[in-house]
């Protein structure tokens, strides 16, 4: 995999990202390409790249990048508010396809973790993008929260966020936190974390509580009807305690066609390796998926041989 040091604009922000190209590329080439999304607290070193090592391969060029606020991208520290991440995806689209690599017509997402929900948004409101991928995802933010708190522990969260709503009316600012007072992992999960993503530099810093009432605000699933036309690819891990399955099948009934589920052996994030058979399977599944909706190169090729 090739790589190439990039940075756009978003809403006057300066991002920092990479633009990731297949071995193979050769000057001249229009290719189809995909931007892979962060989740919660996520970075483009991780995730996005992982995502791109595996689909360069597949002939995709990638385009992964720091959400503003985030690494080395511009931006409020601590501040994470969903509507800002999607309209970034979608100035990183207008980015991609102005780049000499890729075909502007032929663009795909990816969204992991949280940045599911992102993706499905840019998706419903951005017909630029011809398929999505929505993996282990939440898609209604209060319902999802309802889920992994306790009936008490809710109705304390509706209070935090209600005084830093007036905190903010009356200081102009967002109290900080932890990055997971909220978001509460599960063993496995946080097993994980610990282990890949505690020793980023980057990773975990304190967060304006205002992300909260960003969660409880977002509904993809009401929008996801209107992801179609373009193509939608659902999957989700049977044994995710952090986000629950339903949350994937709820978004999957409430979609149009055309779009397809799978279900992944694993539970949220512990087959998440370059060489692990169940991350290979499932972009295996993930490349299949996008070779169908925005076409691969040497389809494509062959096609304008035709």
């Amino acid at each position: 995999m090739k790589e190439r040091k990039i940075s756009f604009y978003s809403e006057g922000y300066k991002l920092d990202g990479t633009l990731y190209l297949p071995d193979d590329y050769q000057p001249g080439e229009k290719r189809p390409a995909i931007i892979p999304n962060s989740g919660y607290n996520g970075l483009n070193v991780f995730y996005p790249r992982l995502f791109a090592r595996n689909l360069t391969e597949s002939g995709y060029v990638c385009l992964g990048f720091d959400y503003r606020g985030f690494a080395n991208s511009e931006g409020i520290k601590g501040r994470v508010i969903l509507d800002e991440q999607v309209e970034d995806i979608k100035n990183a689209i207008s980015f991609l396809q102005i780049q000499e690599e890729v075909d502007p017509e032929r663009i795909g997402l990816i969204g992991w973790g949280m940045g599911a929900s992102n993706a499905v948004r840019v998706a419903a409101s951005d017909k630029r993008v011809k398929a999505v991928a929505a993996l282990n995802g939440f898609f209604n933010g209060e319902r999802w929260l309802k889920t992994v708190h306790s009936y008490v522990d809710w109705a304390r969260i509706l209070q935090t966020v209600e005084e830093d709503r007036i905190h903010r009316v009356t200081t102009g600012q967002s109290l900080l936190a932890d990055a997971f007072i909220h978001y509460p992992l599960d063993p496995a999960t946080k097993d994980y974390v610990d282990k890949e993503l505690a020793p980023l530099t980057h990773f975990g810093k304190l967060t304006a509580l205002q992300f909260t009432e960003s969660i409880i605000q977002m509904n993809a699933e009401k929008v996801v009807a209107d992801v179609s036309p373009a193509a939608l690819f659902v999957a989700h891990g049977k044994d995710n305690l952090l986000h629950p399955v339903e949350e994937s099948i709820s978004l999957y009934e409430n979609a149009r066609e055309p779009k397809l589920f799978y279900l992944i052996d694993g539970k949220h994030n512990d087959f998440m390796y370059h060489d692990h058979p169940v991350f290979r399977k499932l972009l295996q599944k993930v490349a299949e998926f996008f070779g169908k909706y925005i076409g691969t190169f040497s389809a494509l090729s062959e096609n304008n041989l035709k």
